[in-house]
């Protein structure tokens, strides 16, 4: 296989959406660790979740062809331009999924096999191919789906659902809806063109920045909840309500903005700030005073 096909493949699993949810995945790995880290096991489900979340990407990138070549930021992904064949577009998700199980399976534990099936199931068909399409609330379904690798890489460490794992499920939850109504708001006009009935597109730009300060404070919450319940310390505390407030601030800036979608592409560049500066809290946060 050359290697401009091998760099097709590569793209098809969307390498940035991929990797940004490992990253919560392996937070939520050593969040569960609290210190006493297993550096194989860790490891194995960094790339077997890898594998199950690229073949997600991967199967959606296929279903959204008709979408995809109608968006200026998608019309140049390989399953519009031609670079993969149509069967290998529907085989190749499956060989990385059934990879990416056994691993799991075989160095984790079946809860967490299960979260990473409920994952994929969950972006693919319930978001990707029904109510992106068809709901406003589209996007609550995808952060479903967008919240459960963080679980899973919890969920690898002994196999537990506590309230660790809901909490940090939470979490990443109510980051997606700031992050992803942002984006909603300076790409409106291409969601609109392609059908997708985003909240700003159906309801407008006002409700969705409303929408975007609560789901904010929701956020900001949930991470102060972690220490509250001490599965963080102090210092956690401190680094996240300081951020948080900040975000907070932010997201009500939007209710006065003069020019929603240059506020809009700040509060999604912040979003981004914040979910590296959570995944290396989470981290070391247990092992902190």
């Amino acid at each position: 296989m050359s290697k401009d096909k091998l760099s097709a493949y590569y793209r098809l699993t969307k390498p940035g959406v991929t990797y940004g949810n490992v990253l919560t995945a392996v937070a939520g790995f050593f969040l569960a660790s609290a210190g006493s880290i297993d550096i194989v096991k860790g490891a194995m489900m960094t790339v077997g979740m890898t594998l199950v979340i690229g073949s997600a990407c991967a199967l959606n990138n296929y279903l959204d062809r008709d979408i995809d070549k109608i968006m200026e930021r998608t019309k140049k992904r390989p399953s519009v331009t031609g670079e993969i064949s149509t069967m290998g577009m529907r085989i190749f998700p499956w060989i990385l999924l059934a990879i990416g199980v056994g691993m799991l399976a075989f160095w984790t534990n079946w809860l967490t096999v299960a979260i990473a099936i409920a994952g994929f199931v969950t972006y693919v068909w319930l978001y990707g191919a029904w109510t992106k399409r068809t709901s406003v609330h589209g996007t609550a379904v995808g952060a479903v789906s967008g919240a459960l690798p963080i679980a899973a890489g919890y969920a690898s460490v002994n196999g537990v659902a506590d309230i660790g794992l809901a909490i940090a499920f939470l979490i990443i939850f109510f980051w997606q809806f700031p992050e992803f109504y942002s984006i909603s708001i300076y790409r409106r006009k291409e969601y609109a063109e392609a059908g997708v009935p985003l909240m700003s597109v159906v309801r407008g730009v006002r409700p969705t920045i409303q929408l975007i300060a609560i789901y904010t404070v929701f956020y900001v919450a949930s991470t102060l909840a972690l220490a509250a319940w001490g599965y963080a310390g102090i210092v956690y505390f401190v680094v996240m309500a300081l951020a948080g407030g900040y975000w907070i601030w932010l997201a009500t800036q939007g209710l006065h903005a003069k020019h929603p979608e240059t506020w809009s592409r700040r509060m999604f560049r912040f979003s981004m700030y914040t979910i590296l500066l959570l995944c290396l809290m989470l981290s070391v946060g247990p092992v902190l005073p």
